[in-house]
């Protein structure tokens, strides 16, 4: 292996940020091709069902992989995954990828292998790590995770059934609790630092509990196909999420990117739930809450992280480059764009359009910052 290669698998964090970001940039293109020209790709699914599965799975599971895997070796002083076996985990989220997008003819269990065996994957290397080190507090995230897989393999069994929507209500539910942790405790430390302490960012454990036992009862009435009290319980999760983001006191942070990029990710999935509500109620088409969750919270949310994690576990100051902070406008962009085209407040082809430049942008600039970053050693030559 070059020594390029040795440093990208030195660390889960460098595949998998650097190949989400390349995957993201050029899959929302494909798909506008598929939607908008004659263009056509031997998918392994019908079109709709690719993309929602790539937007979701595909690029969930590397984020999920390259700051799951990082941050559990940090949680348990471990070792990190590397070399050979971590190559050979990429590998299988890469054939994936590849599958889907040019699998057609394909026997149908070659084509969902990857895919289902990937989180599994996963989740025992982060498992064990927990289990060993009787790190009981973060069994909650294997949970959802465990979770997600099921509805991945539903997806697969039934691929018309809400199970696309299901597992974005569990990204949902994955983000309040892995972002939940980390943005009011990066932002308590950057206010210290600062010497304005006080106020300091509000976590209370109960509010966490709650939120997340919330979000989750979404599901069943979801999948089970009870609207009313799908749309009752989305808006009781709703103010219950706003609550705790309002008390991290966000505000507070605007002059740091790093910093205000999280707490307006997660700022989107109470409006994304509270569209869930409105959708469920027959007020608005459910595509807005869809992609309100989709691109407001989740992809600006793995655009934050992935800029921060990729230089604190790289030795490099906690300075964001000026690219990035267009990127992370433009991520902002993306979602108001679709939302707004999805609720008719936008021409439907002019909204897609835009949405998809911002976000296609948004990550090139992604990499155009962070290869270089991602493919080298630490400068301060330890491991990372």
């Amino acid at each position: 292996m070059s020594r390029m290669g040795l440093t990208l698998f030195a660390y889960p964090f460098r595949i998998f940020f650097l190949s989400l970001a390349i995957w993201a940039m050029l899959l929302v293109p494909l798909w506008l091709a598929q939607l908008l020209t004659p263009f056509r790709l031997p998918l392994a699914l019908d079109p709709l069902l690719w993309h929602q599965h790539e937007m979701l799975f595909g690029l969930l599971s590397a984020a999920i992989a390259g700051f799951l895997l990082t941050a559990v070796c940090t949680w348990t002083q471990t070792a990190p995954l590397r070399g050979g076996l971590l190559a050979g985990l990429w590998l299988v989220w890469v054939a994936g990828r590849a599958v889907h997008l040019l699998g057609a003819g394909l026997p149908y269990w070659a084509v969902i292998a990857p895919d289902l065996l990937f989180p599994l994957l996963v989740m025992t290397d982060a498992g064990w790590r927990i289990w060993r080190a009787r790190q009981r507090r973060h069994l909650p995230v294997l949970g959802v995770l465990l979770l997600l897989w099921l509805c991945l393999a539903s997806f697969y069994r039934a691929p018309f059934g809400n199970f696309v929507s299901g597992a974005l209500v569990l990204a949902m539910a994955l983000m309040l609790v892995i972002g939940g942790r980390i943005t009011p405790a990066f932002s308590a430390n950057w206010l210290r630092m600062q010497g304005a302490g006080e106020p300091a960012p509000s976590n209370p454990l109960w509010l966490e509990q709650l939120a997340l036992v919330a979000v989750l009862l979404i599901l069943p009435a979801l999948l089970l196909g009870y609207p009313t009290l799908t749309a009752a319980v989305a808006l009781v999760a709703a103010v219950l999420a706003l609550l705790r983001i309002g008390l991290w006191r966000g505000w507070r942070v605007a002059a740091e990117p790093l910093l205000w990029i999280l707490h307006l990710s997660l700022l989107w999935v109470p409006v994304a739930l509270l569209l869930l509500a409105g959708s469920r109620l027959g007020w608005v088409t459910p595509f807005a809450w869809q992609h309100a969750a989709g691109i407001g919270a989740m992809g600006s949310l793995i655009l934050g992280v992935m800029a921060r994690v990729a230089l604190g576990h790289t030795g490099r100051p906690l300075r964001l480059a000026r690219g990035m902070i267009v990127a992370f406008a433009l991520i902002q962009l993306a979602a108001l764009a679709r939302v707004l085209a999805a609720v008719g407040w936008l021409p439907w082809r002019q909204g897609l359009e835009l949405s998809g430049a911002g976000w296609v942008i948004a990550f090139a600039l992604f990499l155009v910052c962070y290869t270089r970053i991602l493919i080298a050693p630490r400068p301060d030559g330890r491991p990372g």
